[in-house]
């Protein structure tokens, strides 16, 4: 796997209002740089760097709380969570969690994080206030993405060295079913209704639809090169392809790839503002982060940010 420990997937999908400015509280993204251990805060009314946050330990996936009062940023590399009050623009906690936190989403009915640790094949439910480990659940091998249905009743994490998703109970963190997707899952995402599930297969250059209540996978759709994270937005899904510098674009009624957009080079976390307009895409090598309109299907608007952007996670407010 490329770069270790430090590559991650996208999970979820967004909240953002693009017309507003970040100084009004909305309309901002939230992009972990891992080379630079950075959080940069962008402006999305002017696609510019509002802040930077420092974060230590190759920060990779981020979550928002409801709201976007507080950010959750994991950082592998030193086993932490990092909780930021968002509006302050500062770190109010560091937790440590588990040996390779990666993958992170927040679960609004409980107010936690839920983290998911590479070595220890688990995920970790940690206080959205206190930041103390609440509880744990076993998955399967190496989770990466990790995400919760909009009810807030399952938990989904993509299990890379299973080739599966596992399904969790919310409320019990016990394990409701595993379902076999596409060779080395990354991100998985679910759909706004909570019906289905997707995965990036990063191996089988692919992408997994899953039926969440018949626990079945029901359609496999070829990508680009290295697929790892996907964004749903009218009707569609928005796949970052890392070796093929480009974002496929797959139609879900006829479950087709109908076009391929260029974007910089090796793109990875992506996610869809709340009025779906637009799906934005973090790409590591070119240090953007990259404006897509889901009506015309090209790029509009570009950000420069800190060395190595992941954006991994739920990283619009």
């Amino acid at each position: 796997m490329r770069r270790c420990l430090t590559a991650v997937a996208v999970v979820v999908l967004g909240v953002t209002a693009a017309s507003a400015s970040e100084e009004d509280g909305a309309g901002a993204a939230f992009v972990t740089s891992q080379l630079a251990d950075t959080l940069s805060i962008v402006d999305l009314a002017t696609m510019q760097v509002a802040a930077q946050i420092r974060i230590g330990g190759k920060p990779a996936g981020v979550a928002i709380a409801p709201g976007g009062a507080r950010a959750y940023v994991t950082s592998p590399d030193s086993h932490e969570l990092t909780i930021v009050d968002a509006a302050a623009r500062k770190v109010v906690a560091t937790v440590k969690v588990g040996q390779g936190p990666l993958g992170v989403a927040f679960d609004a009915k409980r107010n936690r994080a839920l983290v998911a640790d590479w070595y220890e094949h688990k995920i970790f439910a940690v206080d959205g206030e206190t930041g103390a480990i609440v509880g744990e659940a076993q998955t399967g091998l190496s989770p990466s993405g990790v995400a919760v249905t909009p009810d807030g009743e399952r938990i989904v994490t993509a299990d890379r060295d299973s080739d599966q998703i596992s399904i969790l109970n919310a409320d019990t963190l016990k394990a409701i079913a595993t379902v076999g997707v596409g060779k080395r899952p990354f991100g998985v995402t679910i759909s706004a209704d909570g019906a289905r599930a997707y995965t990036a297969n990063v191996q089988s250059d692919d992408v997994t639809i899953i039926d969440l209540g018949a626990k079945k996978a029901v359609a496999t759709v070829k990508v680009g090169a290295r697929p790892y994270a996907v964004a749903l937005a009218g009707g569609k899904a928005f796949v970052t392809n890392q070796h093929g510098e480009s974002v496929s674009v797959i139609d879900l009624a006829s479950q087709q790839t109908i076009k391929t957009i260029d974007v910089g080079a090796y793109p990875e976390g992506a996610a869809t503002s709340a009025d779906g307009r637009f799906v934005y895409v973090a790409c590591w090598d070119a240090n953007t982060l990259e404006r897509i309109d889901v009506q015309t299907l090209t790029v509009t608007a570009k950000a420069t940010v800190a060395n190595g952007p992941r954006a991994f996670g739920a990283f619009l407010r």
